[in-house]
């Protein structure tokens, strides 16, 4: 009897078995996700003309590798570090303006009884259907009106709204008792202190959650910079990396180490909010 007590307690064969399929699947995923930036680590130690030969591969040969790629990245005549401070300095600012932007609106559609809230909320998600591609010839002409092209407000501007994030921190304020405003009412608080002082506090997973999905997206973007940015020493990484490809020539020792260089802020990125990723995930989805 105690046999078939503790055989209760564990697994059945069935679930184990799917326990290990589930495993390998995720094994299998993860491996197929780490190849690229592998292959990517072991290019950057090659000859730029090895690359254009042959492609990045997994082969490793040390007679021709070297840390000639990273010498000329820390010392060589480039602009890299000037395009990655600009991607650094420009993401933070961005994710920074859009979480507080969109977390107000997010905070006044979960916790305000106003007419018209719902319909104002559908405009605000139907807005998501809209291909940045059939926006991008007027913001551009406004940007030019406004003479902000070359600037970082031409860039931060159009974006300041993302209807995904403003969607998520809705939908995580729904999850948080109305009792809490009530009593910060009770004490005499202003809206403004109730907000800033009670709310904020609790929605730091989903600030964390939304400033690593935003932080990719700013680091990532391309083609808008593209159109606002003139010179080139205010490009971004990814604008500066794609200028090395030209058809006069084409530096693939910078761009290979670059590229790999340019992964890590994304890495800190997320090890820096982990902690509070899922939580932010998890609990942006307890109420629709």
């Amino acid at each position: 009897m105690k046999t078939d007590i503790v055989q209760g307690k564990g697994q059945t064969p069935r679930n184990k078995i799917l326990s290990a399929l589930m495993f390998l699947f995720f094994l299998v995923l993860g491996i197929l996700v780490v190849i690229p930036f592998y292959a990517n680590f072991i290019s950057s130690f090659k000859p730029g003309r090895d690359i254009v030969q042959f492609g990045l591969n997994l082969g490793i040969d040390l007679d021709r590798m070297s840390f000639d790629n990273y010498v000329y990245l820390f010392t060589g005549d480039h602009y890299y570090f000037r395009w990655f401070f600009n991607s650094m300095g420009l993401t933070i600012v961005q994710v920074v303006c859009v979480l507080m932007v969109c977390a107000f609106v997010g905070y006044g559609f979960a916790c305000y009884n106003f007419k018209g809230r719902n319909f104002f909320f559908t405009l605000v998600l139907l807005t998501m259907m809209v291909p940045f591609e059939i926006l991008m010839l007027p913001l551009y002409t406004e940007i030019i009106n406004m003479k902000l092209t070359d600037s970082w407000v031409g860039i931060i501007l159009p974006g300041l709204t993302q209807a995904s994030t403003i969607f998520f921190f809705r939908q995580y304020l729904l999850s948080i008792p109305k009792e809490i405003m009530d009593a910060g009412r009770v004490d005499g608080s202003s809206e403004y202190g109730i907000y800033f002082r009670l709310i904020m506090p609790i929605m730091k997973p989903s600030f964390a959650a939304m400033a690593i999905l935003n932080g990719m997206n700013s680091w990532n973007n391309f083609l808008w910079p593209l159109l606002v940015f003139r010179q080139d020493k205010n490009f971004t990484l990814p604008i500066g990396l794609r200028s090395l490809l030209t058809p006069y020539g084409n530096n693939y020792d910078l761009l290979i180490v670059g590229s790999f260089f340019s992964v890590i802020p994304l890495f800190v990125l997320f090890l820096a909010f982990q902690r509070y990723f899922l939580d932010g995930m998890t609990a942006g989805a307890v109420k629709g």
